[in-house]
This record gives structure tokens, C-alpha cells and sequence, in this order.
């Protein structure tokens, strides 16, 4: 049923491009590390090549991926039909956090809209792609982008924002440093 690849194929591509929501797992070194997963939406994730993605992310209640990702680099990227043909499609691959007013934020940023709240670019070098069969994941119909986080994100402004980021996205819940927006 499952099928392994070594990069995106074009089929590949235009599935993730008709997704609107799409899942992000991490998990620390230590076995009695958490696992974290996290639903991501908006029109947040750029295809940049058949190895590589990015996504925006946006301000949120921790910061468990980027923590992850600067110990050890894992992470999985999922997308799910929930319109259509079932499918799954899973993209392993190493992380990267891209933060504001570096190099490499300066070069990805304009491929996204403007978010208010977004804190970093996750950026994904894909080592394989797996496909499987979705046909336990029942149908639903997308009726659009939920509006709270990008309006929590502009009530508490610039200042409000970094201050909740050093409150809340400085630490993960096992304790690893997590570098944020300023």
C-alpha cells in the first residue's frame, strides 16, 4: 500500500498545493521526551523545490518544533485528503529554523502572504516522501481559514507579541532552548 520516493514528484506537488491543512511531528533525543504534533494552516507552506520546503509559523502557545529541530533536526511533514481521492503523504526530512532578519528570512519571506504573528520559517530539506492509501480518514469539507490567531496576533501588537514569545516559546516542555523572534 505504502510507497517510498526520494524527492516530491510532480503528482506529489500538486496534492500538497490542494491541501489546506497539513501536520508537523518533532521529538526530542530523550526517550521520556514529548512527541509533539501540530495541525498548521493559512496558505503558510512553499514547495522550493522537489527536496525542499518551507512554511511559515506563526506565533502559537509553545515553540516544541523549533526546539526539536535546533537538538537533532527531525521532522515529518503530513498532508491528508479530507476532500477527493484518499491519500497520505508523509515528507521526511531534517528542519531548519529560519529567523527574522537573517539571510535566509530575507530571501523566503516574500514567498508567503503577511501573516501577523509569524515568528519564524521552518525550512525542510526532504530526504523521502511516502505515500499510503487515506482511506481510513473520513471526508470533510473545507469552508475556510479561521481568523483568531491572526486577530490575537494584531491585538497584542509587536512588543506584546515578544513578550509572550519570551513568556511562552523560549523553552520547550522538556526543558531544550528554543531560539524566537525578538
Amino acid at each position: 500500500m505504502g510507497k517510498m520516493f526520494d524527492s516530491l514528484l510532480p503528482e506529489h506537488e500538486a496534492f500538497i498545493r490542494r491541501q489546506h491543512l497539513f501536520f508537523v511531528g518533532s521529538a526530542p533525543l530523550s526517550a521520556e521526551g514529548h512527541v509533539n504534533l501540530s495541525p498548521k494552516g493559512y496558505d503558510a507552506l512553499r514547495i522550493l523545490s522537489p527536496n525542499e520546503v518551507a512554511y511559515l509559523d506563526l506565533t502559537g502557545s509553545g515553540n516544541e518544533t523549533a526546539a526539536h529541530l535546533e537538538e537533532n533536526g527531525r521532522i515529518t511533514v503530513m498532508f491528508a485528503a479530507f476532500e477527493g481521492q484518499p491519500l497520505i503523504l508523509r515528507l521526511y526530512g531534517k528542519g531548519q529554523v529560519i529567523l527574522p532578519g537573517s539571510a535566509d528570512w530575507e530571501r523566503l519571506e516574500g514567498l508567503f502572504p503577511k501573516l501577523s504573528g509569524a515568528r519564524q520559517i521552518i525550512l525542510v530539506t526532504i530526504h523521502g516522501v511516502q505515500t499510503s492509501c487515506g482511506f481510513g480518514v473520513p471526508l470533510y469539507s473545507y469552508e475556510g481559514d479561521r481568523e483568531t490567531l491572526v486577530k490575537w496576533a494584531e491585538n497584542k501588537g509587536d512588543s506584546g507579541l515578544k513578550e509572550y514569545r519570551r513568556q511562552k516559546n523560549a523553552v520547550s516542555l522538556d526543558g531544550l532552548p528554543s531560539s524566537y523572534a525578538e
